[in-house]
């Protein structure tokens, strides 16, 4: 299999595990190239003892990319049980919050966040909406939390939103596993490419309608799903602001939604710090 097909292959994989039903009680990470136990674990907040044990691995350096590794539910259950037995309180969301940022603010995971409220792993929140966190005051909460919370915002000034997305954001969401970010703008604006590239692959994904993948210098991909109808073929070279598809409506919140990811080599990484306009990559 040729690095291409590879590539392919785990992006497909990667769509069926951010976008399948699994249990409140099941969590799957697939491994990204240079992920260990350790990180892993930290990533879950979980025992990396117990996150062996769970997947019978005795040995963790055998550990290798694409293993599917299931994330021990009663290390989860626990987790969610403390939370539990903490005063909760109201958080009111503010522009710019994802329920990952609010998580990791309150020292819960997303999955603690998402049980606590009672969330499917596809909800998606808006600025004004109330929602339930452990062991602070609302008051003291919404004082802290700007739209900087979540890591990409983090690192760049003004926050996600002063960032150059493919389409203008109404609101940005990231998936679950933090594979992607769901970027909801207007029905049939323009998806526009954020970078130069070449296109490599244009049509339809199952559950993603019509996706664009854009290949970069550096190792980098870019995936635009969720077209209604696509500007671009494959071998077409693209630039900063190029049209590769017009924005459909996501069948299942019925809102028209982007679907964006971005990979160096096989690992996902946060959309938010991946290079952006002509100067950044050239090919």
């Amino acid at each position: 299999m040729n690095y291409l097909q590879r590539f392919i292959s785990f992006f497909a994989l990667v769509i069926v595990l951010s976008s399948s039903g699994l249990s409140a009680d099941e969590v799957i990470h697939v491994v990204g190239r240079g992920e260990t136990i350790y990180s892993i674990s930290r990533l879950y907040q979980v025992n990396a003892n117990d996150l062996m044990r769970a997947n019978n691995i005795t040995d963790p350096s055998t550990l290798q990319a694409g293993r599917r590794l299931t994330i021990p539910s009663a290390a989860v259950s626990q987790t969610v049980s403390s939370a539990s037995a903490q005063t909760l309180v109201d958080y009111r969301v503010v522009r710019g919050d994802t329920l990952y940022g609010i998580a990791r603010n309150n020292g819960i995971t997303l999955q603690n966040l998402l049980e606590i409220n009672s969330f499917s792993s596809n909800h998606v929140i808006r600025a004004g909406d109330v929602i339930k966190v452990p062991g602070r005051s609302s008051s003291s909460t919404a004082q802290t939390a700007a739209p900087a919370n979540n890591s990409a915002a983090a690192a760049v000034s003004g926050g996600v939103y002063s960032l150059r997305w493919p389409v203008t954001p109404k609101d940005i969401t990231y998936m679950t596993g933090r594979m992607g970010v769901v970027v909801e703008g207007e029905y049939f604006e323009s998806v526009r490419s954020l970078t130069v590239g070449n296109v490599i692959s244009a049509g339809p994904w199952r559950k993603f309608g019509r996706v664009v993948i854009v290949e970069a210098a550096g190792g980098y991909f870019y995936m635009y799903g969720g077209c209604e109808s696509l500007s671009v073929s494959v071998g077409d070279r693209i630039t900063p602001g190029t049209e590769v598809g017009k924005l459909g409506v996501n069948s299942v919140s019925e809102r028209p939604q982007l679907f964006f990811m971005v990979f160096r080599n096989d690992t996902p990484i946060d959309p938010a710090l991946a290079p952006r306009a002509a100067g950044d990559v050239k090919i």
